[in-house]
């Protein structure tokens, strides 16, 4: 078995690894980051944090890296670093970048059913990836700065997901919804957008106020409903679950890492929130991760930033719940 925190140790000490613009795999890494910090305390992770935001926050509160598209919702995904730095450093640039990216969320292109555009590639699109680029940003900027004034915006942004992308007969969701040609996207159910998608439920119920319950309770039913359907399509080989989802593979080449290892974080932190029950998902998750180390997981400076994110949250998460245990 792997040294798996040695491994990402020697990983992020090859250097930056965040790109010339903001996206949502460099998000996923300094989440990562951040969520093994917490776990283990290691001080190299807050200072590859440090290092990292230092290139992409200004003294001034200003995104130092423009995200490549106008109107991207990648750039907010990465805005939900600030919240765990602001706490850790106080320094007021992070909490300016936080109103800064607000003020870009809250300017948005918006479907006529009040769901944001993903970006300026996608108009008059509900994609699964955008409710995980904005809303658990959203959704902490709401609980910590604006007294939950827009719950409902965000709840109902996931219900609009569910009425327009859910196959209730299949158990999974499409990728997208194009609102002007009225169709869904036809590319097969994806393993990596229903990553995603578990991942923004489950982050949106950390981020937001327990006591606004009836959404809590919502918000659960949307999770647990798409990972039963999800669970279904399992490979039974290898525990993992191939990129088209439904459709499998004979090969493990399809296998694909970021999807799975986004599964695995999600089921994992469900577990640790009291949103699944540990007897029964706990070893679900576990098996995942170590699965995708064995296979995935090494210090290699080139590494995908796609996988390596992904992997390194969920590698946190299972840290963290063994230290429940």
């Amino acid at each position: 078995m792997k040294n798996v925190e040695a491994c990402w140790e020697r990983y992020l000490d090859t250097g930056s690894h965040t790109g010339n613009s903001w996206k949502d795999e460099d998000g996923c890494l300094l989440l990562g980051a951040a969520q093994m910090f917490t776990a283990t305390g290691a001080p190299c992770y807050l200072q590859f944090l440090e290092n990292e935001l230092d290139n992409l926050v200004t003294p001034d509160g200003i995104l130092a890296k423009e995200p490549a598209e106008e109107n991207s919702l990648e750039s907010v995904s990465i805005g939900r670093i600030l919240f765990f730095m602001y706490d850790q450093t106080k320094e007021e640039k992070y909490r300016r970048a936080i109103a800064f990216l607000m003020k870009r969320l809250a300017a948005q292109p918006r479907c006529a059913c009040g769901s944001f555009w993903y970006d300026r590639q996608h108009p008059n699109q509900i994609r699964l990836d955008g409710l995980y680029m904005a809303q658990p940003f959203y959704m902490a900027y709401e609980t910590r700065f604006h007294k939950k004034e827009q719950y409902n915006d965000i709840l109902g942004q996931f219900e609009n997901a569910r009425r327009l992308l859910y196959d209730g007969k299949k158990g999974l969701y499409h990728p997208a919804w194009d609102e002007e040609e009225q169709k869904l996207e036809n590319t097969g159910f994806c393993l990596r957008s229903t990553g995603l998608h578990l991942m923004a439920l489950v982050d949106v119920m950390d981020a937001m106020s327990m006591e606004i319950f009836e959404q809590y309770k919502r918000y659960m039913a949307l999770f647990k409903e798409a990972l039963a359907g999800l669970l279904r399509y399992r490979d039974p080989k290898t525990g993992l679950f191939f990129q088209k989802i439904e459709k499998g593979s004979k090969t493990e080449r399809d296998l694909e890492t970021s999807g799975n290892a986004m599964v695995a974080y999600a089921v994992l932190k469900g577990c640790r929130m009291g949103v699944l029950l540990r007897e029964k998902y706990a070893d679900i998750g576990f098996a995942l991760v170590d699965s995708l180390t064995e296979r995935k997981l090494t210090e290699r400076e080139d590494k995908e930033a796609s996988e390596a994110g992904p992997l390194l949250m969920a590698c946190a998460q299972k840290k963290m719940l063994e230290n429940e245990l």
